[in-house]
């Protein structure tokens, strides 16, 4: 595969660091807008055609160096017996397991109900040109849960997650592990179907301290970026609002850390280990201001760290937010793309 990213990965020198976004596959795009007024987010999600569509969507529409999968991360949990509506609001499930005695004896992992993905995967391998990259993900134990326990995802610091964590700790570390093992069989099945990379989604890694999340969480991350890394598949861990928690994070743990825009890159690179490359980490409201100028003054502050450390992925500090103009977004890749990095 001739692939910027895939070079970036591996430890390859290149001319530019790659570009791709969280949140690209969907969102900010017309043609989905468009695909949003005929079909609900499930439909769009388990049609084999219309996902790869939408996957592939931004690797023309705004040439990035990637596609990511069309898909949620709370697919894990509803392979395990939960189910989620989702609105404009945020998914809600009608059943949580912070309201039952015994929630881990209510979950029934079946790995079979994430069969459609795997066929969406190879939709998209059939459609997508040679050299792009596909990224595949599930989301980290920690924010998976914060779902499952609390069932909607509109409290942004999920207290009764933290309250179940603290108060049932025996539980919440044998839900982290049927998480785990389900998380494993998930990304095992998608390298299995033909995805380049792999990457974690732990949105929620700072609503716990960094200390708890170092004892109960992080052994469950290395599990998983094990299983990913087994054949060679490269992983990405996003552990947003981890803070100084990044300190806990070794070469045996992932490949790459994608930072949130919380913290400065430069900060990141002297807490991590020089051998793990970092992502990120743009704050994405920049991306709605109103002047082209104005976003390639921010763009420039990257210009420093690019050439003292060339394994970097340029991307977002988190995923892009609704109304992002997306001429701002051509703005950056062309940024990228056309600046002289050497």
């Amino acid at each position: 595969m001739n692939s910027i990213l895939i070079d970036t990965l591996k430890g390859k020198k290149t001319s530019r660091p790659p570009v791709w976004f969280m949140r690209q596959a969907g969102r900010v795009l017309p043609d989905y807008n468009k695909l949003r007024k005929t079909y609900s987010f499930t439909e769009l999600m388990e049609d084999a055609k219309l996902a790869t569509q939408i996957t592939l969507m931004p690797v023309s529409e705004l040439e990035v160096d990637a596609a990511i999968l069309f898909s949620d991360i709370l697919v894990v949990p509803a392979s395990m017996g939960m189910k989620f509506n989702f609105s404009g609001k945020g998914p809600k499930s009608p059943v949580t397991l912070k309201d039952m005695e015994n929630p881990v004896n209510f979950l029934k992992p079946d790995e079979s109900k994430l069969e459609y993905i795997y066929h969406i995967i190879d939709s998209i391998n059939k459609e997508k040109s040679p050299d792009t990259p596909l990224i595949g993900f599930c989301g980290g134990p920690l924010t998976t849960l914060c779902y499952m326990i609390e069932g909607f995802g509109s409290a942004k610091d999920f207290p009764e997650t933290v309250n179940f964590f603290y108060q049932r700790k025996k539980e919440a570390k044998k839900l982290i592990d049927l998480v785990t093992e389900i998380s494993i069989i998930y990304a095992r099945g998608q390298i299995a179907h033909g995805i380049d990379v792999f990457q974690l989604f732990e949105t929620h890694a700072g609503v716990i301290p960094a200390d708890l999340y170092k004892e109960m969480i992080l052994p469950s991350v290395k599990k998983i970026g094990d299983a990913v890394r087994e054949n060679g598949t490269p992983f990405i861990y996003f552990p947003k609002g981890i803070g100084t928690g990044l300190n806990f994070i070794t070469k045996d743990i992932a490949d790459f850390v994608s930072i949130d825009w919380q913290t400065p890159l430069s900060i990141a690179r002297k807490i991590l280990p020089p051998e793990i490359g970092v992502q990120g980490n743009l704050d994405p409201r920049i991306l709605m201001m109103t002047n082209e100028k104005d976003i390639i003054c921010e763009l420039e502050k990257y210009s420093a760290f690019f050439s003292e450390k060339r394994n970097w992925i340029f991307n977002l500090g988190h995923g892009f937010l609704p109304d992002t103009p997306v001429k701002n977004i051509h703005t950056t890749v062309r940024w990228v793309k056309n600046k002289n990095w050497i």
